[in-house]
C-alpha cells in the first residue's frame, strides 16, 4: 500500500469513527482529556502501521488498540504510584530533577514491559535475582530447578531488559 493511499485510509477511518471512539473512551475513563488522549493515541498506532485500508471493521480494530492503550496507562500510573511510594518512604530524602524522575519511570515502565513478556518462572527467578538478591545458587534451591535452568531464565530476562533499555 503506498504511503498516500494508507493515510488517506487512515483519515477516512478517523472522519467516521472518532467522534464514537472518544465517547466509548469516556465512558470507560470517565475523563474527557484522558479519553481525548487515548483516542489520539490510537490514531498514531494506526498511522505507524501500513494496511489501514485493510481494516474491515473499524470500530472493533480501534477498540482492541484502545483497550491496549487505557492498560499499559493503567500500568504506568501504577509504577509511577509505586516509585513515588519508594521515594517517601526512603529516609534521606534525595531531590531529584524531574526530568530524572521522568527517565526513571520511563526505564521502570519499559523494565517492566520486558518482563511482562518473560514466562512466569523467568520473571520469578529475575525477581529473586535483582530485587531480593539472592544468589542463583539460593534460587536453585528454592525454586527447586537446576542452576543451569536459573542461569538460562536470567540470561533471557537480562537481554530482553538489555534490548528495552537500548530502545530508549
Amino acid at each position: 500500500m503506498s504511503p498516500s493511499s494508507h493515510t488517506a485510509a487512515v483519515q477516512n477511518i478517523y472522519e467516521q469513527h472518532h467522534s464514537w471512539l472518544h465517547g466509548w473512551l469516556k465512558g470507560k475513563l470517565h475523563n474527557a482529556c484522558d479519553a481525548a488522549d487515548v483516542a489520539h493515541d490510537t490514531f498514531v498506532r494506526i498511522l505507524g502501521g501500513r494496511h489501514a485500508a485493510q481494516i474491515l471493521e473499524p470500530r472493533d480494530y480501534l477498540a482492541t488498540i484502545a483497550r491496549g492503550l487505557v492498560i499499559d496507562r493503567y500500568r504506568r500510573h501504577a509504577i509511577e504510584q509505586a516509585y513515588k511510594q519508594t521515594l517517601a518512604e526512603r529516609p534521606d530524602a534525595t531531590a531529584i530533577s524531574e526530568e530524572d524522575k521522568a527517565i526513571i519511570i520511563e526505564t521502570l515502565v519499559a523494565v517492566d514491559k520486558a518482563l511482562a513478556g518473560l514466562g512466569e518462572r523467568a520473571r520469578r527467578i529475575f525477581m529473586l535475582s535483582q530485587v531480593e538478591g539472592l544468589t542463583y545458587q539460593q534460587i536453585a534451591d528454592e525454586l527447586q530447578v537446576s542452576l543451569t535452568t536459573v542461569k538460562k531464565h536470567m540470561i533471557r530476562a537480562l537481554t530482553e531488559c538489555s534490548l528495552i533499555m537500548a530502545s530508549l
